[in-house]
């Protein structure tokens, strides 16, 4: 990668006044043409992939292909603006969510399920049943992206059959996924199976539509590590996932007894000898979606921590020669390599030194947080000049798992470390939002579950910015800083 700046930033947090009480996709074009009159060159978001109903961290996705419909701006969608005016109770709630300092995941998602239901009815009884261009268009969709949507809509479909139960919980022919059992439920469901396809065809319409609107800014998303067990993805693939453990991450600053994320570990060779069939459409899907993308958690590409189910035993790191953790990790690592798009490595936490040294052997960065590089071998740990960092890096202030600058830092000394960010010897610096404007909020608390985590917004919609004199002071000062650090 050239020598740029950007701005991390989750979409959540980014509403527009036109936004119902959360970032849409839309919205991220009025952000990035704020951030290219900052000098800033790369947005960097969370994932966006769809949650369960009741989840609100974006590293819980119930699936890894399918778009989160949340996202969608439904006034856009052409089926509801085509079923008549909007009714007074509906912009009454509408109003209501943009009012709220938070984001209210559960309201948002249920307003926009009625509104996008109401619209496929429209789209079933106008377009399709007179085979429209538009329902040529959804059929061509459904054509193409088959090979992640058929098995998502499915899942997604059987889900609400059983009201929201884990695929364990059903039926034994649907549990096990028997072909038969699925042919004759996809014949009954088919009206449903349509909806959720046609729900993702919208967002996928947007989307692209975003895309071509953000250029020359490019868009890096994130890829969490691994998928949730109530998932498509575990689901129709149980063999080549382990349900007798879950994975997490060892002892470190976030947590004194390590962390348990309740996410099934890989059979790493079975899906070595099934040609790693689910991280090549994993890749395909983000290189297809993003100009580049973070591999959340790098590590557990090369070992896992593995806390046991089934007895009472303490959490471990799957016993594999450091050899062969190389040598999986690598072949991972190549396999995204090779799908198109950009890698960031998120090499943080308890990682060996032979992993960051194989992914520099690989070319793909990894992340230099400024507090964290020090001399930690020199009395007193002294920090380690930016200026020096190879330019095989990202450099960063901070992660939504972080407390902002502001927390520990007065505004004047914010800004130093933001220009101190900037000017690095990394190719890539990715300033926090927060640090831009030296504001306290922050994202995530790991290890905790709280009504705060995930649900931050800026104090001001984002189509507003032009006229709020901080956002302007800000755009000016950010601006100056990048072309100094001769980054574009």
């Amino acid at each position: 990668m050239r020598r740029a700046g950007g701005i991390n930033v989750p979409l959540f947090s980014i509403p527009t006044t036109r936004s119902w009480g959360i970032g849409e996709f839309y919205d991220l074009v009025d952000f990035a043409r704020w951030a290219e009159a900052a000098g800033q060159s790369v947005l960097q978001i969370l994932p966006v992939m769809e949650l369960p109903a009741i989840e609100r961290s974006p590293y819980s996705a119930l699936t890894s292909f399918a778009l989160d419909p949340i996202y969608i701006a439904v006034p856009r969608v052409a089926d509801y603006s085509g079923t008549g005016q909007m009714p007074a109770s509906l912009q009454d709630e509408i109003r209501e969510l943009r009012s709220e300092p938070r984001v209210d995941y559960a309201r948002v998602r249920a307003l926009k399920q009625r509104c996008l239901q109401r619209a496929w009815s429209h789209f079933s009884a106008t377009e399709i049943a007179n085979g429209s261009d538009r329902a040529r268009a959804f059929a061509a969709f459904c054509a193409r992206e088959a090979w992640w949507l058929d098995e998502y809509s499915l899942f997604r479909t059987l889900l609400d059959r059983h009201e929201q139960r884990a695929w364990w919980e059903w039926p034994a022919p649907l549990r096990y996924a028997r072909p038969d059992a699925l042919s004759q439920i996809r014949r009954e469901l088919d009206e449903s199976i349509g909806y959720r396809k046609y729900v993702q065809w919208i967002a996928d319409q947007q989307w692209r539509d975003v895309r071509r609107q953000l250029a020359p800014v490019l868009v890096f998303g994130d890829l969490p590590f691994t998928i949730g067990g109530n998932s498509p993805d575990v689901w129709l693939r149980q063999a080549e996932f382990r349900l007798d453990a879950t994975v997490g991450a060892p002892p470190d600053a976030f947590s004194a007894e390590g962390q348990d994320w309740g996410l099934p570990p890989w059979r790493w060779r079975v899906m070595r000898q099934r040609g790693y069939g689910w991280f090549r459409a994993r890749a395909r899907r983000n290189a297809a979606l993003f100009d580049g993308y973070r591999i959340d958690h790098l590590v557990g590409l090369y070992r896992t921590w593995l806390w046991p189910t089934y007895e009472a035993q303490p959490p471990f790191f799957d016993p594999v020669e450091e050899r062969e953790q190389v040598a999986r990790g690598e072949e991972l690592l190549r396999l995204f390599k090779n799908a198109g798009a950009e890698l960031i490595a998120e090499d943080l936490g308890t990682v060996p030194p032979f992993v960051r040294k194989s992914i520099a052997a690989l070319g793909i960065p990894g992340f230099k947080v400024l507090q964290w590089e020090r001399h930690w071998d020199q009395p007193g740990e002294p920090l380690i000049d930016p200026r020096t960092f190879p330019p095989l890096s990202v450099a960063t202030t901070g992660t939504h798992d972080l407390d902002p600058l502001a927390a520990t830092l007065d505004p004047g000394e914010v800004k130093i470390e933001v220009e101190s960010l900037i000017g690095s010897g990394s190719n890539l610096s990715l300033v926090p939002l927060q640090d831009v404007f030296a504001w306290k909020d922050r994202i995530n608390t790991p290890s905790a579950v709280g009504a705060t985590n995930w649900t931050w917004r800026v104090p001001r919609p984002v189509d507003e910015w032009a006229d709020w004199p901080d956002a302007r002071e800000r755009q000016r000062w950010l601006k100056e800083v990048t072309a100094a650090a001769r980054r574009s």
